[in-house]
Formats: C-alpha cells, sequence, structure tokens
C-alpha cells in the first residue's frame, strides 16, 4: 500500500529538475514618462484670472517622452546620434503642452502643442520646438520648426540609466506674480546634463 506514495516521492525531483530555469529579468527598453508645471492662474487677454482659480482652472506646462533605457549601450554618438536630429526620447515625439504663452531659453513659444527634438553637434546641443504633433520621433519637418534653442551641458559624475526631463520652478510661490513665473528644463541622460531656462511670458 506505501509503494504508490514512495513512487510520488522519488518521482517529484526528478520532474522539478526537468524543468528549464526561469530567465533573468529584463529592463524595457523604453517606458512613458512626464513632466508638468502647474499654474493656479490664467491669464486672459492682458489680466490674470481668477484669484482662486475657480473659473478657468489652473494652467499646465507639460513635456511627455518616451523614456530610453541605455542598458550598457554607448549614449552620446550612439543612441544619440551626432549632427543629426535626434527624436529626443523613444517612439512618438516627445510632446510640449502649454496652456501659457512662454520663453524657452530666449524663444518665444506660444500657448499650444508643439513636439520637441535635440541635436548634439560640433558647436554644441540644441533643442528644437517644432509646430508638428502627434507623429513619430522620426517624422520630421524642419519647415515647422518654431525655433531652435542652445542648451548649456555639463558633465556628471554619476550617470543616470533613464533619459530623463524636469521642469524646475525657480520658486513655488514667486512674489511678483505668476508672469513672473520661471525655472529650468533639465535634460539628464549618461553623464550629460543640458539646461535652459523657462519663463511665462508677461
Amino acid at each position: 500500500m506505501r509503494l504508490p506514495l514512495l513512487f510520488a516521492v522519488l518521482a517529484t525531483p526528478t520532474l522539478a529538475a526537468q524543468q528549464p530555469p526561469a530567465p533573468p529579468p529584463r529592463v524595457a527598453a523604453s517606458s512613458f514618462a512626464s513632466t508638468e508645471v502647474h499654474v493656479d492662474q490664467r491669464r486672459i487677454g492682458g489680466q490674470w484670472y481668477p484669484e482662486d482659480g475657480s473659473l478657468t482652472g489652473p494652467s499646465r506646462i507639460a513635456i511627455a517622452y518616451g523614456q530610453p533605457h541605455a542598458r550598457g549601450r554607448k549614449i552620446e554618438g550612439g543612441l544619440i546620434p551626432l549632427d543629426t536630429v535626434w527624436r529626443f526620447g523613444a517612439n512618438t515625439a516627445t510632446q510640449l503642452h502649454t496652456d501659457l504663452d512662454i520663453t524657452l531659453g530666449s524663444l518665444a513659444v506660444p500657448h499650444g502643442d508643439y513636439s520637441l527634438f535635440l541635436l548634439s553637434g560640433k558647436t554644441g546641443w540644441q533643442l528644437i520646438v517644432n509646430r508638428e504633433t502627434a507623429g513619430w520621433g522620426t517624422d520630421y519637418d524642419a519647415s515647422r520648426d518654431v525655433g531652435r534653442i542652445p542648451l548649456a551641458a555639463t558633465q556628471r559624475t554619476d550617470k543616470e540609466e533613464s533619459l530623463t526631463i524636469y521642469l524646475v520652478p525657480e520658486s513655488p510661490r514667486p512674489t511678483s506674480g505668476y508672469a513672473e513665473l520661471r525655472g529650468t528644463l533639465r535634460i539628464v541622460w549618461g553623464n550629460t546634463d543640458l539646461r535652459t531656462g523657462w519663463m511665462v511670458a508677461k
């Protein structure tokens, strides 16, 4: 009567040994990310409404992008080509949405929707603002450019695995009103840190 039980006990490790080992976990080639700044007022004409934000709701400046991960690959001159307009992320083109008229660097960007591209060249880095929207990241049409913004570049001592974009306000509560709201746009990947200023237009 004990033979079937003994057989089951002996057979269990044999069957387990035949199963292949679990594959190691893999990091996805890219993910989706976004960064936003919210402003409690909205400008209509030449005046800011409302004081409590109840009429039109807050304004928003947002960048949404496919976030590639290096996974040991070369970034500058590899994932980011040299002297070639790059999609500035993964998959669809990186999107800028702003409810407010803003400036990026010294470039005036009226409220609306845009695509962003990046260029790494011999003379430095440039951020490209383009009127085309909802396109694939490789669908770049220079005739639709709003303009190009030089980016200040510094080298980091620590390496950032994933492309990350930041919209950093200079102050969470500006003392001179929301028309003076400003901050820094940062782009970080690998050992490269790129920056330019942004400001709500007066």
